[in-house]
């Protein structure tokens, strides 16, 4: 229930882009949200308002049923009032040139003009149609006035043509949503560094050595960190697919590729991120870095193949017996340079007798903030979409139980409680 009890309004246009609507709307609703439609004259041609009634389960309001009553709030001026954040999906050509002139002949338009937070705008248009300079100077002109403005794709158009126009796809405005209504000041524009995956070892160019790792921790917590609004860089061997597309995700495979990117994002990520603040006794503005976390999250190989071979290793080569020869691996987590950094590490551990002995020794041995530690079983395993952590801090430790993305949130909120004082 990512989105429980948030208040979301849907304008819909006349595109026929509209039909992804209804998936959207779903999106919500399955999330907790409550949401309410406007539909403009020229959406109602392509699909009834009854369908969207049926979906978003609330009455959609349109320029025949607007009401005034005092005890509803079914007008444009008061719908605005009742909802957290306004969603246009899709957005015609012909609503963005209205938008960016101000002009409201329709009640969806007096609704936008009305509205005073932000408004998301998911285009959808013929190309040459988007493209026009009419439209791009709306588009910029939108940007600057309370609009975010989410791209739209490169694919072929309802008609045949193939080229920029069609609207984003549901999920990508979802997450857009979500990181509007759950952004937090402390992680936003923060600079986050994740591990994740488990790494691959070569053995030859056909076989290597791994683990189970699937990744979805890591990305879960990618996610969690993109919905409150942080800069996310995540380094990760597999597991990162259907992330938000703002996500910058680095693929890699061994360990050694990884201990290269991870350092090269870590040394971006010191470089902070400059937001404006007012000094309590001056108008003049003060910089200021906000420190950067890394997540270490990956399940790293302990040992890796001592001599790698090119191609590939013929049976008849090998013989019978395979004495594979392995080398003890770099420890990652400790040789990475922490300083100005608040690292978080993750341990996965088998024997519920010494895991949180061997959790502690981590927090303390690697010079760690915290330590995130998995009891792995049969109902707690790889791969799984729920999971339990316990987050071992310094003077103290929290349970978590549940799915992944809501485990990441409830760790970025205990997290933040302990480390705001850094700022």
């Amino acid at each position: 229930m990512l989105l429980k009890d948030k208040k979301i309004l849907v304008g819909v246009t006349g595109s026929i882009a509209i039909y992804k609507s209804l998936e959207l709307i779903r999106l919500y609703i399955k999330a907790g949200a409550k949401v309410r439609v406007i539909m403009t004259e020229g959406a109602k041609k392509f699909i009834s308002p009854i369908t969207f009634e049926a979906i978003s389960q609330s009455k959609v309001l349109d320029e025949l049923n607007e009401n005034w009553d005092k005890n509803q709030d079914y007008n444009h001026i008061d719908i605005g009032k009742w909802s957290d954040i306004f969603v246009i999906a899709p957005c015609s050509a012909n609503t963005i040139n209205k938008l960016s002139n101000g002009l409201a002949d329709n009640l969806l338009l007096q609704t936008a003009l009305a509205y005073p937070r932000i408004k998301l705008l998911a285009p959808a248009a013929n190309t040459m149609m988007l493209k026009n300079p009419i439209t791009q100077a709306s588009l910029k002109m939108l940007n600057l006035c309370n609009f975010k403005l989410l791209s739209s794709q490169t694919k072929e158009l309802v008609c045949k043509d193939v080229g920029d126009g069609a609207m984003a796809e549901p999920e990508e405005i979802f997450n857009a949503t979500a990181r509007e209504l759950l952004k937090d000041d402390y992680w936003v524009n923060r600079k986050v560094v994740l591990s994740g995956g488990g790494t691959v070892e070569k053995i030859d160019e056909v076989r290597y050595i791994s683990n189970f790792s699937s990744g979805k921790m890591a990305a879960s917590m990618a996610k969690a960190l993109y919905f409150k609004g942080a800069d996310v860089c995540l380094v990760s061997s597999r597991g990162y697919e259907n992330l938000p597309e703002e996500i910058h995700v680095i693929v890699v495979q061994s360990s050694a590729e990884m201990k290269n990117f991870l350092v090269d994002a870590i040394r971006v990520a010191k470089k902070g991120t400059l937001t404006k603040a007012t000094l309590m006794d001056s108008s003049r503005p003060e910089l200021i870095i906000k420190r950067p976390f890394l997540f270490m999250v990956a399940a790293i190989s302990d040992y890796i193949p001592s001599f790698p071979q090119s191609g590939k290793m013929k049976k008849d080569m090998i013989g019978e017996t395979w004495n594979l020869e392995l080398k003890q691996n770099i420890d990652i987590l400790e040789a990475l340079d922490k300083n100005d950094l608040i690292t978080i590490g993750f341990k996965a551990e088998m024997d519920k007798s010494s895991a949180l002995n061997s959790a502690i020794k981590m927090l303390e041995k690697k010079n760690l903030d915290a330590v995130c530690l998995n009891i792995l079983n049969d109902s707690n395993s790889f791969g799984s979409n729920d999971n339990k952590i316990e987050l071992i801090l310094k003077d103290d430790s929290y349970k978590f139980e549940g799915t992944k993305l809501n485990i990441s949130l409830d760790i970025l909120t205990n997290l933040q409680r302990e480390f705001s004082h850094y700022e």
